[in-house]
């Protein structure tokens, strides 16, 4: 029974992997039908090896055909190759053959056309950032073409070219010192662009009614500085802009083509220096202006004083519109009273004019002593701001210190510029204080020993 159980595998196993069509196959209805089956797959298997092995061995007769073909054909270009390095030798030598002979024919020329090839280079790198190419942008096709012309050898250049080169150069010259007027689109400093008229000055400047302009000489466009110099330099554009034909101007002209200009607009203003004093800064700047209010407001009325008590000193009515006159007003009144008493009298209406006199001096000199303190407080803060910013971020970047720095020393100048016109100022004030004073007091005294005098 086992033995019929393995055959039976057997054969279901060959009748599964058996490629013969299905309609051929029966149902084994015995032992003997079975064996049929069996024997007829096995004999379709070995028809179809033996179909497979004979394909193989066609292909492997077809591969080495193939093979022996490669070689063939390998071995004839290998002599087309041969062949192609010998014509390209012959053609090395035929070139360098030519060559030597167009050096002996070309002679001196040869070196003119070197310079020639040097100068246009050098003119297409000038005149491509000169100030003239936005009236001529066409020079610079030209000055590739004959560049490229002369790096290849291909072909020499003509008369024409020289002389169109030539003319190109005398007219760069010629444009260097003309001051011509014209109408571009510029594009302004808030983004918009608008057709304006627009002055060149020499290869050097472009100026427009908002002042001075910057050319792009990679886009070739014309803009407006985004920040421009001081009044002093806008007011020469502005002389320029409305100068009419043959007028004589005074312009400041940036022989660099923008680098003194660029430097003036990256110089701080005057606001600007105010700004990087901070706090400390303003603070200094209001007790200034305060000081120099009170300083000017006490001048003046001291001034007045003085001219009114010189007037006093000529006049023999006393008057009460100044210091002197209402000491004498305060003698007239106690002329009969003995010297005692008119010493008492004169020294109480001199001291009572004593506040009006000296008002206003100790708050300008104290201004004078605190505006330097101030300082050196802005400074100290600045200097504490940089050593931040060095702990934070390092010191490879000088622009990260700049702002603390720049408190630090703006906030010196400021206290000193406050302090040192403060000092003046009480120094002038008090001496015109002091002067009605001692005016006051020797006017006392000559009245009380002339009364005495005239008592005695």
């Amino acid at each position: 029974m086992k033995l019929i159980k393995l055959i039976v595998v057997a054969g279901l196993l060959s009748l599964g992997l058996s490629t013969a069509n299905a309609q051929q196959d029966e149902d084994a209805r015995s032992m003997a039908d079975l064996l049929r089956l069996i024997e007829q797959g096995q004999a379709r298997d070995s028809q179809e090896a033996r179909q497979r092995e004979a394909a193989f061995k066609q292909a492997q007769n077809n591969q080495q055909s193939l093979l022996n073909q490669a070689r063939a054909e390998r071995t004839r270009q290998e002599a087309v190759s041969a062949n192609l390095e010998q014509q390209f030798e012959k053609n090395q030598q035929s070139i360098i053959t030519a060559r030597q002979a167009l050096d002996e024919r070309l002679g001196a020329l040869k070196e003119l056309f070197g310079v020639l090839q040097t100068v246009s280079g050098d003119a297409q790198g000038r005149f491509s950032a000169s100030l003239t190419n936005i009236q001529h942008p066409d020079r610079g096709a030209f000055l590739v073409k004959l560049g490229n012309k002369m790096a290849g050898a291909s072909s020499l250049a003509s008369i024409e070219d020289i002389e169109k080169l030539w003319l190109m150069l005398q007219r760069e010259i010629a444009e260097s010192g003309q001051v011509v007027r014209f109408n571009h689109l510029v594009t302004k400093a808030d983004g918009e662009q608008a057709d304006m008229e627009v002055i060149r000055v020499g290869t050097f400047n472009l100026v427009s009614n908002n002042g001075y302009l910057e050319y792009d000489s990679n886009e070739g466009s014309i803009s407006e500085l985004q920040r421009q110099p001081e009044g002093r330099f806008l007011g020469t554009t502005s002389d320029l802009m409305d100068a009419a034909p043959g007028d004589t101007v005074t312009f400041g002209v940036d022989v660099t083509s923008g680098g003194i200009l660029g430097l003036l607009v990256e110089s701080p203003t005057f606001k600007d220096r105010i700004e990087q004093g901070g706090i400390v800064g303003h603070c200094i700047i209001a007790l200034g202006i305060v000081g120099l209010l009170i300083a000017f407001w006490r001048l003046i009325g001291l001034s007045g004083d003085s001219r009114r008590v010189a007037a006093q000193l000529k006049s023999d009515t006393a008057s009460t519109d100044n210091p002197l006159g209402r000491v004498l007003a305060a003698y007239e009144s106690n002329r009969n009273a003995d010297t005692e008493t008119i010493e008492l009298k004169l020294s109480e209406a001199a001291l009572k004019e004593m506040p009006g006199l000296t008002r206003g001096l100790l708050f300008i000199k104290v201004v004078s002593a605190v505006a330097p303190l101030m300082g050196l407080l802005g400074t100290v803060t600045g200097m504490i701001k940089t050593f931040q910013v060095i702990t934070l971020y390092g010191a490879g970047d000088p622009k990260m210190m700049a702002g603390g720095i720049s408190q630090a020393l703006m906030t010196t100048v400021e206290g000193l510029v406050v302090a040192i016109p403060m000092v003046l100022l009480h120094t002038i004030v008090s001496g015109q204080s002091r002067k009605i004073i001692n005016i006051l007091q020797s006017q006392s005294a000559g009245l009380v020993a002339q009364h005495s005098e005239r008592n005695g």
